[in-house]
């Protein structure tokens, strides 16, 4: 398949990278609170473009590394954090994280005209074509999520070209070079409907929480704007850490537990980073 003309020719240059500069920072070679070279000055010391750099600083900053102000050089804040923002992104990294095995299983994948609210997400005309896909995620065999996912053209493209049982999409649009730099988060609890329980194999009603994300590009181009709902307890398997670049709000009460998950959830803008 054709890749489109704004996708980086080499996209695993930057995380090599940035996983160089992290482990600088795990080894005490640059330490909370200090500021990281420039980027001309990394982007001499690896022999590669001032852009890739910055696609390296857009990781580290995405998995709470290093933190920026516009004008300003990089800082550290290392930490230890409950999960990055790359594992909240993706379902299979997250996965991964809890020593499970990430499936899926596409219920539908079609490319339609956007509804009216997929259209102002995703900053498309109105009724332009995107790619809508429904897919039951699992975690070594077990359904444990309901993913809808609504993508612009280019991006839906690519995605309908992926392996959707076993593959990650995040991972795999970060081959190709779509970097997800920044997300809005919105969690809250709703009722499973009747298509979540038959999928879930839960009853229907049952508690369900819920998180609706639009996902945006180093550009601050939306790339995703999605509906993932998880039923009870599973819901709140440490998905409740947000990082840098995202908004949220509080965790509403599923009636079962009475409460907000465990973890704390911040924002992108929290004090620590400002």
């Amino acid at each position: 398949m054709a890749v489109d003309q704004g996708v980086s020719p080499s996209p695993s240059l930057y995380r090599k990278v940035a996983e160089d500069i992290k482990a600088a920072i795990a080894s005490g070679g640059y330490a909370t609170g200090t500021r990281l070279p420039s980027e001309s000055e990394l982007a001499e010391r690896y022999s590669v473009s001032r852009g890739t750099i910055r696609q390296a600083f857009a990781a580290l900053r995405a998995d709470g590394v290093i933190a920026s102000r516009r004008g300003a050089r990089r800082v550290v804040i290392g930490g230890t954090r409950v999960q990055s923002f790359g594992e909240l992104l993706s379902f299979s990294r997250w996965a991964r994280a809890l020593g499970e095995v990430p499936s899926g299983r596409v219920i539908a994948l079609q490319r339609r005209p956007a509804k009216p609210l997929e259209a102002e997400r995703l900053a498309v005309p109105p009724a332009a074509p995107i790619y809508f896909l429904v897919r039951a995620r699992m975690l070594s065999g077990r359904p444990v999520m309901i993913e809808r996912g609504a993508y612009p053209d280019r991006v839906g493209a690519l995605v309908a070209g992926m392996d959707l049982e076993h593959g990650s999409i995040t991972e795999r649009l970060e081959e190709l070079g779509i970097v997800f730099a920044d997300a809005e988060h919105v969690i809250d609890a709703v009722p499973a409907s009747a298509e979540d329980a038959r999928l879930l194999g839960v009853s229907p009603r049952v508690p369900m929480l819920r998180e609706r994300r639009l996902t945006a590009d180093l550009a601050g181009v939306p790339v995703e704007w999605s509906d993932d709902r998880y039923p009870g307890p599973r819901g709140r398997l440490q998905r409740a850490q947000l990082h840098r670049g995202q908004r949220a709000v509080p965790y509403a009460s599923t009636g079962e537990s009475g409460g907000r998950p465990p973890g704390r959830t911040e924002s992108a803008s929290d004090k620590s980073l400002k």
